[in-house]
């Protein structure tokens, strides 16, 4: 008999009445749920066939977590943090010595850029405890991949007008870019961990269980992505215009290659259409190969060493640009595949 979460029992239908089929429930799961007599329970009907029973009046349950410096490693206190906020958790709190206050704040500071939605709850002598004000099923997840989109695209076209000589004041602020990626993307994360935890803001979300999964590797692809766009945004910086790139030949000509294909990808998110899908990623396919053969082409003349080393880690940046939207449009395709699969039951 199931006494508590986690058991299994076999339970028999019974007839009533000649035309109604009953089944009891557990009276330990009722106990715990506060339920009564004619109290309303939920049943819904999942696509795997089974049955999912829940009370109709829930009450959501807070996650909380409670750390303490003198558990955790000197230095890990943030890894902590960010593990707790991809766990789903609501409130944090965080028990430190008062000697610790001012190194815990700027802890927390530097936590608080790189997520969303957590801000000071309660501050002491000797605790801090936080609070999330973004509930995860409030925001759609191909919201927050769009804006991460917005993001790259942006600060990809500003990269190639300070190349063509506009002032370089408009890629200054490359790395807080990367944050705003960084912290979408982890915030992508927690989403889909709290969707494996809870059905209900799945359904909020309006996204599966493998979805969410899917859409996480979504994420983590274009902050890939971002991490060699924000390089490339360094070496035009630090060459201040020194190395002089055409538009017309490779690398700067495969930038609107991929910048076409990730577009398509991107629609593609809500379009499932899997031609489109696959001629994009052959585009980047055969810019991989042009930017490949144009690296193995710049050692074999006599130039400045300095500007061939500019050009070539440009052009490797572009190629891996290539290579990560590769990946995402893999996932798109594996998303598409699973949408159209048939489940059939299986003969004994």
């Amino acid at each position: 008999m199931a006494k508590q979460s986690g058991n299994k029992d076999v339970r028999k239908l019974q007839l009533t009445g000649g035309a109604t089929y009953t089944l009891s429930v557990p009276k330990t799961w009722v106990k715990h749920h506060n339920l009564k007599s004619r109290d309303g329970i939920q049943v819904d009907w999942r696509p795997s066939g089974a049955l999912r029973l829940t009370p109709f009046n829930t009450i959501e349950q807070i996650k909380k977590i409670t750390l303490s410096t003198r558990k955790i490693p000197e230095g890990a206190l943030l890894d902590h943090l960010m593990g707790a906020y991809l766990s789903g958790t609501d409130r944090i709190k965080i028990n430190f010595t008062s000697k610790e206050n001012s190194k815990i704040k700027k802890i927390i500071r530097i936590f608080q850029r790189s997520t969303r939605g957590f801000e000071i709850e309660e501050e002491l002598d000797e605790s801090i405890t936080l609070i999330t004000l973004i509930n995860a099923g409030e925001l759609p997840m191909r919201s927050s991949l769009n804006q991460m989109y917005m993001q790259l695209n942006s600060l990809i076209r500003d990269i190639l007008d300070v190349i063509s000589g506009e002032d370089k004041s408009l890629i200054e602020d490359y790395e807080e870019r990367e944050r705003e990626i960084d912290s979408l993307r982890f915030f992508i994360e927690r989403q889909a961990g709290i969707v494996l935890d809870s059905y209900k803001v799945a359904e909020r979300l309006n996204i599966g269980r493998r979805q969410a999964v899917e859409y996480s590797n979504l994420a983590r692809a274009l902050e890939r992505m971002a991490d060699h766009t924000n390089q490339m945004a360094h070496l035009v910086l630090e060459d201040n215009g020194q190395t002089k790139l055409s538009f017309d030949t490779p690398p700067l000509n495969q930038i609107p290659i991929w910048q076409g294909a990730l577009r398509t990808l991107m629609i593609n998110i809500r379009t499932n259409n899997g031609e489109e899908i696959e001629v994009a990623r052959n585009s980047l396919k055969s810019a991989q190969k042009i930017l490949k053969q144009h690296e193995r082409s710049l050692w074999s003349g006599r130039k400045d060493a300095n500007k061939l080393l500019f050009e070539d880690h440009i052009s490797e940046s572009i190629r891996r640009l290539c290579a990560y939207t590769r990946d995402f449009g893999e996932i798109l395709l594996n998303i598409l595949t699973y949408d159209s699969i048939i489940f059939d039951k299986r003969n004994n």
